[in-house]
């Protein structure tokens, strides 16, 4: 058994932690460079993809990972990006009384206004389903997995009846189209650097990292992930605590959601976003954080984002079928936890 100063420096050694992650990160991708055939995967523009689709699960997985760490879990993640992306769908396409009496989209009157009331809808009925799964779970003392099971099914119906059951089109683009657009194979957005949506994400990247290492909320998340009953006793909020993570995690889902829709090119699909929960929990597990919580961080979950993205792309470039893929990624996640729990028991 190490000793108590060994133990200690492992247990402070995240930097340590996030170095492997980025070795893993950096062999995964390797192996696809080499064996994706005529060096497509290298390319500028599968390059630019890659971040462009990882976004969009490293923004949900910014949320995740403050449910993770307070020893939570939410599989409804998916379900809420879906429901975001009909939300701003279905604005678009609300139509007032023109002034010749005739119905006019009310896109065509404001174009700016209109997209950005939708991401509001979008942004206020995903953080509203987030703060009831907090709800229910604080509440009514359900276990997280039971209430954002259930919870999944629901929002993804509630998604599907707004939509009619059916892919919302809305009368034009507008600016939420272009926020994933390409900007390193495009010349016209080359002076951007990186797709809006990528810049979005680095944003909240700074202030989720902020926030959980620097304010007192942070500091309430990991004492709750550490040890619940310890934590009430020392003064914690939990229950206001749990509840706010996963209302946090309805606001990251809905920019995700603006992402996404943005991504699969303006529609309103109320099936999109299946399994994301499974890649966007990858994510946050590979990133280094435990599922008995305490443990985390916001690096390296986007670290994480990557390598799931890179094998989720890479595995398509090289012709492995989805159900191949989907096994890789759930095989990694028991290895993630499988080490996660080898550690514990060695500092233990």
């Amino acid at each position: 058994m190490p000793s108590k100063s060994l133990r200690s420096l492992i247990k402070s050694s995240a930097w340590v932690n996030i170095g492997a992650r980025f070795i893993a990160l950096i062999i995964v991708f390797l192996f696809f460079a080499i064996f994706v055939e005529d060096g497509k995967f290298y390319t500028l523009r599968n390059l630019e993809n890659i971040v462009r689709q990882s976004s969009v699960y490293s923004t949900a997985a910014l949320g995740m990972t403050f449910v993770i760490i307070t020893a939570g879990i939410d599989l409804s993640v998916g379900s809420i990006i879906a429901l975001a992306v009909v939300l701003v769908a279905w604005t678009l396409n609300i139509q007032i009384d023109g002034a010749s009496g005739e119905l006019v989209y009310l896109v065509h009157q404001y174009p700016f206004l209109t997209p950005l009331l939708a991401c509001i809808f979008a942004i206020l009925g995903a953080t509203l389903v987030g703060l009831l799964n907090g709800a229910l779970i604080v509440r009514l003392k359900i276990v997280p997995f039971i209430v954002t099971l259930g919870s999944m099914g629901i929002i993804r119906g509630l998604a599907k009846g707004i939509a009619g059951e059916r892919d919302i089109y809305p009368p034009e683009e507008t600016w939420i189209d272009g926020l994933m657009d390409p900007t390193l194979t495009n010349k016209a957005k080359s002076w951007m650097l990186l797709p809006a949506g990528v810049w979005i994400l680095i944003l909240c990247i700074a202030l989720s990292s902020f926030i959980l290492k620097y304010t007192r909320f942070g500091r309430h998340v990991y004492a709750v992930g550490s040890n619940e009953e310890t934590a009430r006793l020392c003064g914690v909020p939990v229950g206001r605590t749990k509840l706010f993570v996963y209302g946090l995690t309805g606001f990251f889902c809905a920019l995700a959601g603006f992402m996404q829709f943005s991504y699969i090119g303006g529609v309103g699909q109320p099936t999109t976003g299946i399994m994301y929960e499974l890649f966007v929990i990858a994510a946050v597990i590979i990133g280094g954080a435990s599922f008995a919580g305490g443990e985390g961080s916001i690096l390296g979950t986007i670290v994480g984002a990557l390598i799931i993205t890179i094998l989720y792309m890479g595995g398509q470039q090289m012709g492995w079928p989805k159900w191949v893929q989907e096994m890789v990624i759930g095989g990694i996640i028991i290895l993630a936890v499988a080490v996660d729990r080898y550690r514990h028991r060695r500092m233990a």
